[in-house]
């Protein structure tokens, strides 16, 4: 019998800070209603991802796949660039 593979969950968010080696950490942004006020709010959360090679930069748009824990807080891999920051300088 073989053993079923689950998919995990799937964000797209921005790259916020690569200051460590193969690791950079994503804000993930959702848009939800208070149950109280109905009011709707943009709350964010920021998540460790492993960044095999260094591959992405700060302000990229990526995707980010739920994997076996690589460290203590590292639960995420980058699964692809969606948006590549421009360099207009």
């Amino acid at each position: 019998m073989e053993a079923k593979q689950t998919q995990g969950q799937t964000f797209e968010g921005v790259v916020v800070k690569s200051a460590m080696k193969d690791t950079v950490t994503v804000a993930v942004s959702r848009y939800v209603k208070h149950p109280k006020y109905k009011k709707y709010q943009t709350q964010t959360r920021k998540y460790l991802v492993h960044n095999p090679g260094n591959t992405v930069q700060v302000g990229d748009k990526v995707e980010i796949r739920q994997t076996r824990p690589i460290s203590k807080n590292k639960h995420f891999v980058i699964a692809n660039r969606i948006a590549a920051v421009s360099d207009n300088s």
